[in-house]
């Protein structure tokens, strides 16, 4: 059977008896896949370094329609991360890409605008200081959208009403909970009772509303900290959270009350 080849990001790796590893990795043309990579725990396997957390790599396997895992052959190294562990938050937003895109995508189904998503925020992550709170926001918001969970950022899920329409200052106030899935207006809130709830400011939304139109270098706001949309962030790990049914470790380090400030 011939060798399949291609572009692949490592998500995540486990071991597997004395000396093998199980890596699952996302690829650009047949989505996530998981496989055996024979001998490479060993001190000299041919695999190198290129397994590393969501290292970029040219992989070749063989792939039997019976079975679930792939036998890994070679993987050539394109791009590694190792340069981002000396920045703590850089870490961790890569614990964050990996955690999220091994639960969100599915076995097997090709997302190749998934793969470029993964792509642009990692090469943003070089890209300025604190650029790693720039792109998690960016990543959360797109990997949210490709799921079909966005709800719509304007508008009061309960009562319709605009929630950007001067008109309407008092209610243009936008809440999010844990117990619903889009925005309520200030009004709803009080009406639906909905207690413990948080804001999402107008400027967050307006954030938002540019990272749906703009590639993540290009976004106006420059000046990024653990403060800046915060609130979105959380508004947006809570649809992952919501939807995929499972809290994230690493989704607490990103909430702005428990960052410490660089």
């Amino acid at each position: 059977m011939p060798a399949r080849v291609s572009e692949a990001l490592i998500l995540r790796t486990y071991p597997l008896k004395e000396a093998d590893l199980v890596v699952s990795f996302l690829t650009r043309d047949q989505g996530k896949l998981r496989g055996v990579a024979k001998r490479a725990r060993r001190p000299k396997s041919a695999f190198g370094a290129g397994l590393e957390r969501l290292s970029h790599v040219r992989m070749s396997f063989y792939q039997r329609e019976t079975r679930e895992l792939v036998n890994l052959d070679s993987c050539e190294l394109i791009h590694s991360q190792f340069d981002l562990v000396s920045d703590y938050w850089a870490a961790v937003a890569l614990d964050y890409f990996a955690e999220v895109s091994e639960q969100l995508l599915p076995f097997a189904e090709p997302n190749e605008k998934f793969f470029r998503l993964l792509l642009a925020v990692l090469d943003s992550l070089h890209h300025g200081e604190h650029a790693a709170w720039r792109a998690v926001a960016y990543f959360s918001l797109w990997a949210v959208r490709l799921s079909g969970w966005l709800p719509e950022l304007n508008v009061c899920l309960s009562c319709g009403i605009l929630l950007d329409d001067p008109e309407s200052p008092g209610q243009a106030r936008a809440y999010f909970s844990r117990s619903r899935t889009g925005l309520v207006c200030g009004h709803c809130r009080g009406a639906l009772n909905i207690g413990n709830a948080w804001e999402l400011s107008a400027a967050s939304r307006t954030i938002a509303q540019e990272m749906l139109r703009l590639p993540v270098t290009q976004i106006s706001q420059t000046a990024w900290s653990p403060d800046t949309a915060a609130d979105l962030r959380r508004f947006l790990i809570q649809q992952i959270e919501s939807h995929s049914e499972r809290r994230l470790i690493t989704a607490p380090l990103f909430n702005a009350e428990r960052a410490f400030h660089a």
